[in-house]
């Protein structure tokens, strides 16, 4: 029986984590180039994932198969070299705030992917759910607001669009690796992916070629540089606070928890980023971000809360058994 109790511990700790993630990479922003950073802490948090992925393996008793590869490169590539190079792009463009909250909105993407590619039930209150959260990313977007970039707005959809790509699409190796190797072996080959893009911006042809499609951001970016002392416990935080524990947190909440009562960490995350944006950014919490937070939360609520009832009644009616 799992071990609800820790799991909650993960959640909160999970939820606290990854609501510092946005206000820490705008901490960086100005020292290290967008994908400079991207590409480094997703390589720095996949090495330091691989002795947890290593144990999780050992405890399953699974081996790595090396015909895996080309599966963890396509991971890899939708987690890193797409979906965090949309968002990282997101969060030059926009509030810290704004990504956090529409980030969250990424477990809802993966209940409608998961539906369409892996054929899991989808019921009416995920629906409903989707519903409000689009809303909601249209009251904080406020079309009526030009102080918000609606670009970075889009990126950060996207971005949790394709995050939740690569959740649905990880689910095929999660059973067999556990979920904390299927990480690790994805932020390794996703964080090499994206440093093979930034070596080719270095030869001036391609990082014309860059520029020419609009992608300048990968054209003749410092792979490494010399980091000011300053901003060296931010660059530490990043690497192994939020993108290496941050994850573990993430696995062992799915572990000893449930798919649904994990998802409360995307339920935390929009009360608590906004108020740590504000702390440490001082980016204003206007009356539409209340608005469109509070659309959130009633969002991931029906979204969520249904079927963790559904499952604390399924335990208590196995116990009375």
């Amino acid at each position: 029986m799992k071990n609800s109790s820790s799991g909650y511990i993960y959640i909160v700790l999970c939820a606290l984590i990854f609501s510092t993630m946005e206000v820490m990479l705008k901490v960086v922003h100005g020292i290290f180039a967008p994908m400079q950073i991207t590409m480094i802490r997703f390589l720095i948090g996949g090495i330091l994932l691989i002795p947890f992925a290593l144990r999780s393996m050992k405890e399953k008793g699974v081996s790595f198969d090396s015909r895996d590869i080309p599966f963890f490169a396509l991971t890899g590539f939708l987690c890193v070299s797409f979906s965090m190079v949309l968002y990282q792009m997101a969060i030059t463009y926009t509030k810290a705030s704004v990504v956090a909250l529409i980030f969250s909105s990424n477990p809802i993407f993966v209940t409608v992917l998961a539906h369409l590619i892996l054929h899991e039930a989808i019921h009416l209150n995920h629906v409903a759910a989707l519903v409000i959260e689009v809303i909601a990313i249209t009251v904080i977007v406020s079309p009526w607001n030009t102080q918000l970039s609606l670009t970075g707005v889009l990126l950060s959809v996207a971005a949790a669009v394709v995050f939740a790509l690569y959740g649905v699409v990880g689910k095929k190796r999660t059973g067999k690796y556990g979920g904390i190797a299927v990480t690790c072996f994805s932020f390794v080959l996703g964080g090499t992916e994206l440093l093979f893009l930034l070596l080719l911006g270095k030869i001036p042809a391609i990082a014309a070629f860059y520029r020419g499609i609009g992608l300048s951001i990968f054209a003749e970016i410092p792979i490494l540089t010399r980091i000011p002392l300053s901003a060296v416990p931010a660059f530490l935080y990043i690497c192994i606070v939020n993108s290496a524990a941050g994850f573990v947190c993430h696995m062992k909440a799915f572990e000893k928890t449930s798919a649904q009562e994990a998802s409360l960490i995307f339920f935390l995350k929009p009360m608590i980023a906004p108020i740590i944006a504000y702390v440490f950014l001082h980016e204003d919490i206007p009356f539409n971000m209340i608005i469109g937070i509070i659309l959130f939360l009633i969002g991931s609520g029906i979204s969520v809360i249904p079927g963790i009832v559904k499952l604390r009644r399924a335990k208590a009616q196995e116990a009375s058994e």
